[in-house]
């Protein structure tokens, strides 16, 4: 099942169905499957400040 998880920052959801094509993240993709230096597109945050929804 697909998860969504929410940037702790700036509110920035990142939808695993959908990935993030802008970054090389491939639909589908599961958080725990990106690269570890991946930050968040809008405010620039690691992946440690995200939480699932």
């Amino acid at each position: 099942m697909m998860a969504k998880w929410v940037c702790t920052v700036c509110g920035y959801v990142y939808d695993e169905a959908a990935g993030d094509p802008d970054h090389d993240i491939a639909p589908g993709t599961k958080f725990e499957d990106i690269p570890d230096d991946w930050a968040c597109p809008l405010c620039g945050v690691g992946k440690d400040l995200f939480e699932q929804e």
